[in-house]
């Protein structure tokens, strides 16, 4: 079933292939010849880094360096690589383009550099930057970009996974719509991880999902042990109950984070929730025990 995954399949080619809010695919499709420094916000699986290779390669049709900027991060890639493309002219006469995907990665002495570069080029060189998290990039950057917000409109994720399940030829059972509509809530705005978890639970040419997914009491026993200053106990019931929540701790963690948000707690409390529970929702993006990060988040937060 998985030789040909969806989320490859379906992956976007074109500008009209993009889940965009309406706002957001009236600016980019009405971009000819030249664009200002751009900076992609939003969570995995948005298609950041696919738009900006759109814009590159289609659109604007330029020379461009890519640099995966949680793998090169620091100010010797700035000041080698970054500079060495920018300080160049380009050989059809436009612009050229810079691609820094996961630019919140970049240490702070590299992003400061990659300032300094942004404005001593700016004659002839543009900037993309994605980033999973607006606040890691510094102000000084944020200054000089115009940034988009890209997690799109839920109505408009839903049109596209009913749009593949069509074309696949799925059927959904009416006992199994309403889990159809979870799968896509509980990874939402993720579009990747939605494909992915759709077409895990299509077998036969049908969609069935037996995980309750209903997460209310997940959330509620990671609140209680908390408050109750026991993650080792949440550890232990997480593990237990992995199933319930498809190992997923990056969406278990922005739960609990919505969860925060609505609460009763005073603010100061809120505000110290939050910057825990988004650092290590940053973390889990490039760490490989998931499980471990996230108990080094329920500690931190009874600490609290």
């Amino acid at each position: 079933m998985f030789n040909n995954l969806w989320a490859e399949k379906y992956r976007p080619k074109t500008l009209a292939d993009l889940v965009l809010s309406d706002t957001n695919r009236k600016y980019f499709e009405s971009v000819e010849d030249e664009i200002p420094n751009l900076l992609f916000v939003g969570t995995p699986g948005l298609g950041k880094t696919t738009l900006a290779r759109i814009l590159v390669k289609d659109t604007l049709k330029c020379q461009y360096l890519y640099i995966n900027a949680s793998d090169e991060n620091g100010i010797d890639t700035i000041r080698s690589k970054v500079v060495g493309f920018s300080q160049t002219k380009s050989l059809t006469g436009g612009i050229k383009v810079v691609i820094l995907d996961e630019a919140d990665g970049i240490t702070i002495d590299g992003q400061r550099a990659l300032r300094n570069t942004m404005e001593e080029y700016s004659s002839q060189t543009r900037f993309i930057l994605t980033a999973n998290y607006k606040h890691k990039i510094i102000p000084a950057i944020q200054s000089r970009t115009q940034s988009f917000d890209l997690n799109p409109p839920f109505d408009d994720v839903l049109k596209r996974i009913v749009n593949v399940i069509k074309i696949e030829g799925i059927k959904i059972g009416d006992d199994q719509k309403a889990n159809f509509i979870n799968v896509i809530k509980q990874n939402y705005p993720d579009i990747r991880k939605i494909i992915n978890a759709v077409h895990k639970a299509c077998v036969d040419g049908e969609f069935n999902i037996d995980i309750a997914l209903d997460s209310k009491e997940l959330v509620d026993r990671i609140h209680t042990d908390i408050q109750g200053s026991d993650a080792m106990g949440l550890r232990k019931y997480l593990i237990e109950n992995e199933n319930e929540f498809q190992g997923d701790y990056h969406n278990l963690m922005k739960q609990y984070l919505n969860f925060i948000y609505s609460s009763t707690l005073h603010d100061d409390k809120k505000r110290e929730y939050i910057l825990v529970l988004s650092d290590y929702m940053y973390k889990d993006v490039f760490v490989l025990d998931k499980e471990i990060n996230a108990f080094a988040c329920w500690v931190a937060l009874s600490k609290i």
